[in-house]
Parts: C-alpha cells; structure tokens; sequence
C-alpha cells in the first residue's frame, strides 16, 4: 500500500529534513548538552527530541492540528507556551558560571554528569520538541498541503514514525561530533560563555515566536 504513496512521502521528508537541519532550539539544546554533559547525555536529548516529535504527529493523526489551523486562539496559545519553555531554558543558560577544575581524562566531568540524570536529559529533550511552535508551525502548513485528505492513517502514522526517527538520529549524530572529548576539552573552560550565548540565541528564539 505504501508504494502508491512514494511521492508524497518523498516530498515529505524532504522537506521535513530540510527544516531538521535548519539551526533552532533542538539543536542548540543538544549542542549544550553535549558539550556540558558528554556524548551519552547528548544522545539521549537527541532521543528525546526525536520522542517529543510524536506529540505534534499524534495531535495530527487525532485531527487537532485542523482545527488549531482554524483556530488563532490554539495556535497563540501553542506557540506561547513553546516561547515560555525556550525562556526558561534561555534565563537558565545566561546564569551560566566559569566551570571549576579539571575535564576528566576520559572527557566526561563527572561533578557535571551527577548533577543531570539521564532522565532529566530526556527530558530536556522531549519538551523542547513537544513545546516548539516551529515544529507545530510545520505539521499545520506540510501535512495539511502535503498529505493527501485521502491518505489512510496507518500510511499518515508511517510517516510520522519516519519523522520522529529521523529526528533522533539527525542530533545523535550533532551529539556525537558536539561530545568528541577534543572539542569538550577545547569548550571546557570558556562553557559559560558559550551557555551564556546559546541562552541569548534561545531568548531570541523566543522572542521570534511570541511577536512574530
């Protein structure tokens, strides 16, 4: 069944890969978790990143995004609610302080790595995603013009699955360059300065979103 789809679902990814790749708060988050915590921590962001991509493919599948498309009151609502978490994330990181100590040898800091489960990494991850109004901005204007009405939902869930994966595995690949212990220990004493500047890039994100 899903051959006679090919097109559309090659349209969709590419074009869904092509906003992947664009720079946003996805990939800053994993920059900075990389570099701060190391490679495992980095690629369970980017796992919750590609995770937190199912919110907006469920509400899709559910039929919500339509009615948020219709709806400016859902859609200010989704997108002030992304703004906010980027603000959070973006105050927490310009409050960044000059690292103490020594990188371990091995390239993990392990005074960091203790003060960040790999729960609370997934985490940060998955509402990154969940809360982007970039990604909700996406599903609303790729899939509604994209995907055919006629599609069948087991062919829209493929897709999604598709999407979510290729997210995870686009910043798994982010953390692994982000995490190689030459660049860490390059980062290792001048990290606050670039928190601090990943928290600017955040805040301005944020703004974009909440204005714009």
């Amino acid at each position: 069944m899903i051959q006679a789809y090919w097109p559309e679902f090659l349209s969709l990814a590419l074009i869904h890969f092509m906003a992947v790749v664009a720079p946003g708060p996805d990939f800053v988050v994993t920059v900075r978790q990389s570099l701060k915590f190391g490679r495992l921590h980095g690629v369970i962001t980017a796992l919750g990143i590609g995770t937190g991509l199912s919110v907006h493919v469920l509400y899709t599948l559910l039929g919500v995004s339509a009615l948020m498309h219709t709806s400016e009151t859902l859609l200010l609502v989704a997108k002030l609610l992304g703004a906010c978490y980027l603000v959070y994330l973006g105050v927490q990181l310009c409050r960044s302080k000059p690292a103490k100590g020594q990188m371990a040898v091995n390239g993990e800091n392990a005074s960091e790595t203790e003060q960040q489960s790999l729960r609370r990494a997934f985490g940060i991850g998955f509402l990154t995603n969940a809360t982007n109004p970039k990604a909700t901005l996406f599903f609303l204007a790729v899939m509604t013009n994209v995907v055919g009405v006629d599609t069948p939902l087991a062919v829209q869930a493929f897709y999604g699955i598709w999407m979510c994966s290729v997210n995870a595995v686009w910043f798994m690949l982010v953390s692994l360059v982000f995490s190689a212990p030459k660049a860490r220990n390059w980062f290792h004493h001048q990290m606050h300065i670039i928190e601090r500047t990943l928290g600017v890039v955040l805040l301005a994100f944020a703004a974009r979103l909440a204005f714009v």
